[in-house]
């Protein structure tokens, strides 16, 4: 079932690919960011807002070094070991050392030529190469869940 559960997520996610790039939106072609994507991904699955999320900034968690991101995944998603990520699997990066984890993306290819999902700022939505830049910055990783708590 994890894996019907991943090819879902990855075929949803590549029509969000092209999707503006927009701080706080959640809309498939009008605008996403990481989390909106994630967002977005789960109420196609499963017809539902995972959870009200408050108005955020662009530096959210910094200031006091709270993973937010990560307890939000951790309370809806089926936390892995990172180097277990499969296809459709929630992909948890940290962009700078010392930072809070605050980026996300949908495992999209294995193997060779491994690729991943996301909303990326000052971009839109694209599938990039998982390349080593990319994955050494992976903290953590989650499925989505087959069935809702």
């Amino acid at each position: 079932m994890a894996e019907f559960i991943g090819q879902r997520v990855v075929k949803e996610a590549r029509d969000w690919i092209g999707t503006p790039y927009l701080h706080q939106a959640s809309r498939k072609q009008a605008g996403t960011d990481c989390l909106g994507l994630i967002r977005g991904i789960w109420r196609a699955l499963y017809q539902s807002e995972p959870e009200v999320v408050p108005a955020y900034t662009p530096d959210w968690s910094e200031a006091f070094g709270e993973e937010e991101l990560w307890r939000g995944a951790r309370r809806h998603l089926v936390e892995k070991p990172k180097n277990d990520a499969a296809i459709g699997d929630v992909l948890l990066f940290r962009m700078s050392n010392g930072a809070v984890a605050k980026h996300l993306g949908i495992r999209s290819e294995l193997g060779s030529a491994p690729s991943f999902i996301h909303a990326y700022s000052n971009h839109h939505v694209v599938e990039s190469p998982l390349s080593k830049p990319w994955a050494r910055r992976i903290v953590a990783c989650f499925q989505f869940p087959e069935e809702i708590k």
